[in-house]
């Protein structure tokens, strides 16, 4: 592919993909985009993110950064570049006015398509699939919410090495290390709605806030969602304390389920209808069992510490297995020592690993 090599193309492909990081938990209801434009020599000349919803994207803010390099160059994007008006003008034609001679992207966009196809029509040498499977890892919750229709979710605990998440007395606080919580704060920036039930709520009072590493809260903050049935938060709770977004899902709102509980197949329907495509449920084992039972859980994070309990609360509640053989069976996708604890990640065995890292 012409002008750049395809050497060049990958290594501005995965310089992309860190870019599209950068967009974490803030660009809903759109999808996190890295670009980076290369000039006619294969030089990196400029690059940009889609920073949130409504602002400039990715490759408008690369190519601005670019400027009169930019014609005769390459553009590397991590999804393919739109063509439809909204509330920012079509991508394809912020290209096809910077003279860009060809560009390279890594997914097709799965909500309007057609992009490529367009770029090609006017001359446009397009390449697909560039560091397809590390650009769909960096956008995973984006693609498979606008897949479902309904908030992708993330379960995240912490657990002893005997699958505890807390002591026979209740006490949780702390089972992992202070590393491992820092780096669970990477997943609640990450996500743009925090979950929790009401048990945890009533229990443990959580902020369900972003902080930084030195415990500040950040000036972004994510929907917080307390699944409560029949509306039991205290008005003290910290998840009304004003700081960020609440959501109170009670069965008055969100209907019941046939057990009388909230209805979480309208509740993730209805986030994603709000614009909301990643949530981190933090809830206990009771919640995280109603949501795994629904097969409304698309990923599971848990940090594993080196201590036994023996007894205590399971890390999953009751999801309907009574034999072995109908067990939820899940593939692991990857594995993370942090200090003497271990971030264990796994995902459904029905996503392919093409499909997702």
């Amino acid at each position: 592919m012409t002008p750049a090599g395809r050497t060049a193309i990958d290594a501005a492909m995965m310089q992309a993909v860190d870019e599209s990081r950068r967009g974490a938990g803030l660009t809903a209801p759109n999808p996190r985009v890295g670009a980076v434009i290369l000039d006619a020599d294969g030089n990196v000349v400029g690059s940009g993110y889609h920073a949130r919803a409504g602002s400039d994207h990715a490759e408008v803010v690369a190519l601005r950064n670019a400027g009169d390099r930019a014609r005769g160059g390459t553009a590397v994007v991590t999804l393919e570049p739109c063509r439809h008006q909204g509330r920012t003008p079509p991508c394809t034609q912020a290209l096809l006015d910077a003279g860009i001679d060809s560009v390279a992207f890594a997914v097709a966009d799965p909500i309007h398509s057609g992009g490529g196809d367009q770029l090609e029509a006017h001359g446009v040498a397009v390449r697909r699939g560039v560091r397809e499977t590390e650009a769909r890892e960096a956008n995973h919750e984006w693609l498979i919410a606008e897949e479902t229709k309904r908030i992708h979710v993330t379960y995240k605990a912490a657990a002893t090495l005997d699958g505890r998440i807390a002591a026979a007395d209740g006490t949780s606080q702390w089972i992992s290390s202070e590393a491992s919580r820092q780096d669970a704060q990477t997943l609640r920036r990450r996500a743009d709605a925090v979950i929790a039930g009401i048990g945890t709520v009533l229990h443990d009072d959580p902020r369900l806030t972003r902080r930084g590493p030195d415990g500040r809260e950040l000036p972004d903050q994510p929907l917080r969602v307390v699944i409560d049935s029949s509306g039991r938060t205290p008005p003290e709770a910290n998840v009304r304390n004003g700081r960020a977004p609440t959501l109170i899902g009670t069965t008055d709102e969100f209907g019941a389920d046939p057990a009388g509980r909230v209805d979480l197949d309208r509740l993730c329907a209805d986030l994603y209808a709000r614009g909301h495509r990643g949530a981190l449920l933090e809830g206990g084992p009771t919640v995280a069992g109603e949501f795994l039972a629904r097969g409304l859980i698309d990923r599971i994070v848990v940090y594993v510490a080196p201590t036994l309990l023996g007894t205590g609360r399971p890390l999953i509640g009751d999801i309907g297995v009574g034999t072995l053989r109908d067990a939820s069976r899940w593939r692991l996708h990857d594995v993370a020592p942090i200090g003497d604890d271990v971030r264990l990640t796994y995902l459904p065995r029905t996503v392919s690993q093409e499909g997702i890292a």
